[in-house]
């Protein structure tokens, strides 16, 4: 066989597979703006906490979750990419164990406190992580 074409089809195959991994980070990166500004919506208009509201906010962030679960670690970047997974992991848990419930007994100081603190420490690091993967 031809050593050229030997050379030239990983080649293709590599450029192939790079900007997929990087659109699948891309649409990761929509999901979890999606999640946040539904949780957002649910904690800023007392009108949003309806039971549809709360569903919104489950769902979009099971989405995100399901869409992590699909992926896999990009080449040399395994540690990077389980630490964005723990992290989302642990945002998420504690967004639908102690926000939600929080904003939704109106423990404005508390869901405040959560959002402003580890919450927003930990989805700056998802978006870094996210960043640090698709360099």
């Amino acid at each position: 066989m031809n050593a050229i074409p030997m050379l030239i089809i990983p080649a293709l195959v590599l450029s192939a597979t790079a900007p997929a991994q990087a659109s699948e980070f891309t649409a990761l990166k929509e999901e979890i703006a999606t999640a946040r500004k539904a949780l957002v919506n649910m904690a800023l208009y007392r009108d949003k906490r309806s039971p549809e509201q709360q569903k919104l906010v489950k769902d979009t962030a099971d989405r995100v979750s399901a869409h992590l679960a699909r992926m896999k670690a990009p080449a040399g970047k395994p540690a990077e990419f389980k630490e964005l997974k723990a992290t989302w992991e642990a945002f998420k848990k504690t967004r639908e164990e102690e926000l939600v419930p929080a904003i939704l007994a109106g423990e404005q100081a508390k869901s405040d406190k959560i959002g402003a603190g580890i919450q927003k420490t930990r989805l700056d690091r998802i978006y870094a992580l996210i960043d640090a993967i698709e360099k």
